[in-house]
């Protein structure tokens, strides 16, 4: 079955605030391999990749995800920037979006409260795996 998968690289974030994308950027798939072991091969040129969250999706192309994905995000032309090596569905995530989104799900939830969001890969992971199965 395939894996809907968010993953992570640190150099890669790195070089992203360094050309002015911030530092939020991440790779969404869909593979039927375990995604861990295509992160140990590395995408972009990068081989530090980490897999932040996976879930199983059932009939979802890596096409299909990325197209989704894009009515909500901006994503990076791997054709523009040499680093990328051609690597498609790397998105820069805004944390506005990511915050947003958490205020809304606590208060659809009935969660009233105001504490201060902190926000991690996970976080970000899961707003994106959301908005590509909506």
């Amino acid at each position: 079955m395939p894996v809907l998968f968010v993953a992570r690289s640190a150099r890669l974030a790195r070089w992203a605030s360094d050309v002015g994308f911030g530092r939020n950027i991440y790779k969404v798939g869909v593979s039927e391999e375990d995604p861990k072991a295509l992160a140990a091969r590395g995408w972009a040129g990068e081989d530090d990749w980490k897999i932040v969250r996976q879930e199983a999706v059932e009939g979802l192309s890596e096409a299909d995800a990325i197209e989704r994905l894009l009515r909500r995000e901006k994503s990076i032309d791997p054709n523009l920037y040499p680093k990328l090596k051609g690597t498609p569905g790397i998105f820069r995530v805004a944390a506005e979006h990511v915050e947003n989104h958490i205020v809304v799900s606590r208060a659809l939830a009935g969660a009233g409260d105001r504490a201060e969001l902190k926000l991690k890969p996970a976080d970000f992971a899961a707003y994106l795996i959301h908005n590509t199965l909506r």
